[in-house]
């Protein structure tokens, strides 16, 4: 699958831009040889953290300008011309690459993918999704923040586009038939919105999709569903709030064992504490899939170290060779 690979990563972005995407972008090249990394930036700035020998399957891509951080998003569609972000998303658009990384402004991605890839028939706007770590391998989760509102029609769509995407089995349970929830804060038929009762009656009638119901927060890592759906607003904060607790946990684990007979302890069940600090870690979930486009983007956390950013690349990889966009476009026209 890797052979003919190519993909685009955006080398600027993030909170850490260079220090942080070059050392990944490194390992990423001796672990998948077989791939091409293209890297979009300032030459001069990531030379800085370059070997003077490149790997053979690493280009250098010079770009005069980099989106910030903080750029209100309308505002970085209108100057992001020529910055790492859209040029490495126009590498995708014209063919020069399969998937796009990229740890930058999440908005000003958002904007400048659908403008510069397009979305698919009848997708206004693409949603963040992403495998969430559950008792058991992963469920999908979307949308993770792209769309803050949402009417059922595209709920409707994320549940379709998340069965494609659980389906391919790279970053869910690749159940032949997912199970697909709604995210509620109930499992009775009356509750949620309009919005969410209205998707959960459309859903029912489609024999396609195998919809299960509704699921609550508590349920999101029990691992029942494999997919679940939700607008963007609920889906950020769920994400955002696991995430902490997942830190707050690891955190207190290791208080716990530095102290006194703690340590002792802590020598004896360091294997299952060092397992639970990597199953735990967010890190190891990094990146989520722009879906909807007509192209791969994948969105690195902006605050993402190393490990986490190879990983967000490793995602790239999986998902360029499925053509994951093509089988969403046929899912949405039946």
């Amino acid at each position: 699958m890797a052979e003919s690979i190519r993909l685009a990563f955006d080398a600027m972005s993030g909170d850490f831009g260079p220090r942080i995407t070059i050392p990944a972008a490194l390992a990423f090249a001796e672990s998948a040889p077989s791939a091409h990394l293209q890297l979009y930036g300032n030459v001069s700035a990531l030379n800085e953290f370059l070997p003077a020998q490149l790997p053979s399957n690493i280009s250098l891509h010079d770009c005069k300008g980099v989106v910030a951080m903080d750029a209100a998003p309308k505002t970085a569609l209108r100057t992001a011309q020529g910055s790492s972000m859209a040029e490495a998303l126009e590498a995708v658009a014209s063919g020069r690459a399969e998937a796009c990384v990229s740890a930058g402004n999440s908005g000003a991605l958002m904007l400048l993918a659908r403008r510069q890839l397009g979305t698919l028939a009848d997708i206004e706007w693409p949603a963040f999704c992403k495998a969430m770590p559950v008792e058991q391998g992963s469920t999908l989760m979307l949308d993770l923040g792209g769309n803050v509102q949402c009417d059922a029609d595209q709920l409707i769509q994320f549940a379709r586009m998340g069965n494609v995407l659980a389906r391919g089995q790279s970053i869910g349970p690749g159940s032949v038939t997912p199970t697909i929830a709604l995210l509620n804060i109930g499992t009775e038929p009356g509750k949620g919105t309009a919005a969410i009762r209205q998707a959960a009656q459309q859903l029912s009638a489609l024999s396609e999709l195998n919809y299960v119901g509704f699921v609550e927060a508590n349920d999101i890592f029990t691992g029942k569903v494999d997919v679940i759906v939700c607008d963007g607003f609920s889906g950020n904060v769920a994400l955002k709030a696991s995430e902490g607790v997942a830190r707050l946990i690891t955190r207190r684990i290791e208080k716990s064992f530095s102290r006194w007979p703690g340590k002792l302890a802590g020598l004896m069940l360091w294997p299952i504490l060092r397992h639970w600090r990597r199953e735990l870690n967010p890190d190891a979930y990094n990146g989520a899939i722009l879906a909807g486009l007509k192209g791969t983007v994948i969105k690195s956390h902006g605050g993402a170290q190393v490990q986490a950013t190879l990983n967000a690349l490793n995602l790239a990889l999986q998902q360029a060779g499925l053509d994951i966009p093509n089988k969403i476009s046929r899912a949405l026209d039946c």
